[in-house]
C-alpha cells in the first residue's frame, strides 16, 4: 500500500462501499468529520441563543450577531478559500481551517461577554469556509470515476442528515450541560482531526498552470460576498426598501462588476468566467442556491409551527426531525450508486419532485391539533427527496471542471449555500407573515398595533414574545387564533416550496448535461 501522505490513488477494496484504499478513506473520514462540525454548528447555535442572552446579559443586536458574524465571514471567504487552495494546495488550507475553527470554538466557549463571542464567531466562520471549500476537492482528488461519486454521496448525505438533527443536538447540549458546550464540544474533535490530518492527509501539489494568487480579485470577492450576505441577512429586519438595504445591494453590484473587470484582465483569475458558458456548471450553481432556499428556508417555518402551534420545546421539535435523518442518509448513498447507471439530471429531478411531494404532504397535515403521526409521512418523503437531490449536485459541481480547478468550482457552489438559505428564509417569510396576519386579524379583540407586533415576533421565531403580547382579554380565543395562524402560515410556505421544488427539477433537466462532465478515471 502506498504511503497515505504522498499517494492519493485508490484501489478496489471489496469490504469498502466506496472502494477506497486506506489513504482515500482517511481523506473521506477527515473531510466528513470536519464538515459535519461546521454544518451542525451553523444550525445548532441558534437553539442556545436565549441561554446565551440570559448568561451574558447581551443586547438583542449583539445576540443576533452571534449568528450573523459566522454567516457573514463563512459566506464571504468560501469562494476565495477554494480558489487559493487551487494555487497553494488543499492540505495547508484545510489544516489552517481546522486550526482556526478549533481555536475560535475554544474562545467562543470561554467568552466573557457577547462582544468577544461575536468576534470569535467571525473567526470561526473563516475557518469553516476553509474547511468546506477544500473538502470537496480533497475527496475529488482522492477518488476516481464512480468511486468519486460514492465518496461525495457519503460526504454530502452525512452533512445533510446531521444538519437535520442539529437542532436536537443543540437542545440536548443546552438542556443537559449549558450553552458553552455547543462550542467546547468542537475542541477535542478538532484537535484529533488536526493531528490526523497533519500526519495522514495526502500532500498535493498545485498545478503549474494555477498561477499566482490574484490578491486584488480575492479582496474584491471577499468584500462582495460579505456585503451581499450582510445585506440579505439584515434586509428582512430593517426592510427591503430601507436605504441601508438598497445601498448594500447597490454596493454589492458595483463590487461584482469590479470583480468581473479584474478577472478579465488577470492571467490566473480567482474565478474563470468561461465556466459560465457551460450549462451544467450554471445548473449546478442554480441548484445549489435553490436547494438551500427550499430546504433551509422552509425548515425555519415548520419548526416555528412545531413550537408556536403545538407548543413544543426546541428539544422536542428537534426530535420530530429524526424521520428526515435516516432516509436522507440512506437515499443519498443510493443516489451515489445510481450515478453509474442514470444521468445526474434525472436523479436530481426525481429528488426535487419527491421533495415537492413531501412539502405538499406536510402542508396538508399542519393544523393546531395535529400529532406526530399526522406529519410523519411528509417528513419521511421529505428526507427521501433531500437525499436523492443533494448528492449528485456536488458531484457535478466539481466534475464540470479539470481537477486543478476543483477548489474554484467547490467554492463557487458552496458560496451560494448561505445566500440561498438567507434569501429563502426572507422570501418565504412574506407569505408566512401575510397568512399569519390574516388569521390573527380575523380574531376580534386584537388591536392593530398589537397584531403587528405579534406578527413580527412570530416571523422572527420568538414564540415567547408572541405569548407575552397576547391580550389578556379573550386570551383563550386569541391564543387559539395564533395557533391556527402558525399552522396556516407554515402550510402556505410548504405549498410554495412544493412549487419551487418542481421548478428546480425542471432546471436540472434543462441545464445539467452528461456531456459537460469531465472524465477523470486517473488520479488527479
Amino acid at each position: 500500500m502506498a504511503d497515505a501522505r504522498t499517494d492519493t490513488a485508490s484501489t478496489t477494496d471489496p469490504t469498502d462501499p466506496t472502494g477506497a484504499a486506506d489513504g482515500s478513506r482517511v481523506v473521506l473520514f477527515l473531510v466528513t468529520v470536519a464538515s459535519v462540525l461546521l454544518v451542525v454548528d451553523i444550525t445548532m447555535v441558534s437553539v442556545g441563543l436565549p441561554r446565551i442572552q440570559d448568561d451574558l446579559n447581551g443586547s438583542l443586536a449583539g445576540l443576533q450577531w452571534v449568528i450573523v458574524a459566522y454567516s457573514l465571514t463563512f459566506g464571504a471567504f468560501l469562494q476565495t478559500a477554494g480558489s487559493v487552495s487551487d494555487r497553494i494546495g488543499r492540505r495547508p488550507v484545510f489544516l489552517t481551517g481546522i486550526a482556526l475553527f478549533t481555536l475560535s470554538s475554544l474562545a467562543c466557549g470561554l467568552a466573557p461577554n457577547v462582544l468577544v463571542l461575536d468576534a470569535f464567531r467571525g473567526v470561526q466562520g473563516i475557518g469553516a469556509a476553509m474547511l468546506l471549500a477544500t473538502g470537496l476537492p480533497l475527496i475529488a482528488n482522492a477518488y476516481q470515476g464512480q468511486r468519486r461519486n460514492m465518496a461525495i454521496a457519503t460526504w454530502g448525505s452525512t452533512l445533510g442528515a446531521c444538519a437535520a438533527v442539529a437542532p436536537l443536538l443543540g437542545g440536548v447540549l443546552v438542556d443537559v450541560a449549558n450553552w458553552r458546550w455547543m462550542f467546547l464540544v468542537n475542541v477535542p474533535i478538532g484537535i484529533g482531526a488536526f493531528a490526523l490530518a497533519a500526519t495522514r492527509l495526502p500532500r498535493d501539489r498545485p498545478a503549474p498552470s494555477a498561477g499566482r494568487i490574484d490578491w486584488v480579485g480575492a479582496a474584491t470577492l471577499v468584500a462582495m460576498w460579505g456585503l451581499l450576505n450582510l445585506t440579505v441577512t439584515r434586509g428582512a429586519e430593517q426592510g427591503w426598501t430601507h436605504p441601508l438595504t438598497v445601498g448594500g445591494f447597490a454596493a454589492a453590484a458595483l463590487l461584482s462588476t469590479a470583480f468581473v473587470t479584474i478577472e478579465r484582465r488577470v492571467p490566473a483569475p480567482m474565478l474563470d468566467l468561461a465556466l459560465f458558458r457551460i450549462p451544467t456548471f450554471v445548473g449546478a450553481l442554480s441548484i445549489s442556491f435553490l436547494s438551500r432556499f427550499v430546504t433551509v428556508g422552509s425548515s425555519v417555518y415548520f419548526l416555528l409551527y412545531f413550537q408556536g402551534a403545538l407548543g413544543l420545546s426546541p428539544l422536542s421539535s428537534g426530535l420530530l426531525l429524526l424521520p428526515i435523518f435516516i432516509p436522507q442518509l440512506c437515499l443519498g448513498l443510493v443516489a451515489g450508486r445510481l450515478q453509474s447507471r442514470l444521468a445526474a439530471a434525472h436523479i436530481i429531478a426525481a429528488g426535487f419532485a419527491t421533495l415537492a411531494l413531501g412539502a405538499l404532504l406536510m402542508g396538508l397535515s399542519f393544523s393546531p391539533d395535529a400529532s406526530w403521526p399526522d406529519f410523519l409521512p411528509g417528513l419521511l418523503v421529505w428526507g427521501v427527496g433531500s437525499g436523492l437531490a443533494s448528492s449528485p449536485v456536488m458531484s457535478i459541481a466539481v466534475n464540470t471542471v479539470p481537477a486543478e480547478r476543483a477548489g474554484m468550482a467547490s467554492g463557487t457552489a458552496n458560496g451560494l449555500f448561505p445566500i440561498g438559505a438567507a434569501v429563502g428564509i426572507a422570501v418565504l417569510g412574506v407569505p408566512f407573515a401575510a397568512r399569519f396576519d390574516a388569521v390573527v386579524g380575523a380574531q376580534a379583540g386584537v388591536p392593530d398595533a398589537v397584531r403587528e407586533r405579534i406578527v413580527a415576533a412570530a416571523r422572527n421565531g420568538d414564540a415567547d414574545r408572541v405569548r407575552d403580547l397576547t391580550p389578556a382579554r379573550g386570551g383563550e380565543a386569541v391564543t387559539a387564533a395564533i395557533e391556527h395562524a402558525y399552522a396556516a402560515g407554515a402550510s402556505v410556505v410548504m405549498y410554495g416550496v412544493a412549487a419551487l421544488a418542481l421548478a428546480t427539477a425542471a432546471v436540472a433537466l434543462i441545464l445539467v448535461r452528461q456531456r459537460d462532465l469531465v472524465p477523470r478515471d486517473a488520479p488527479a
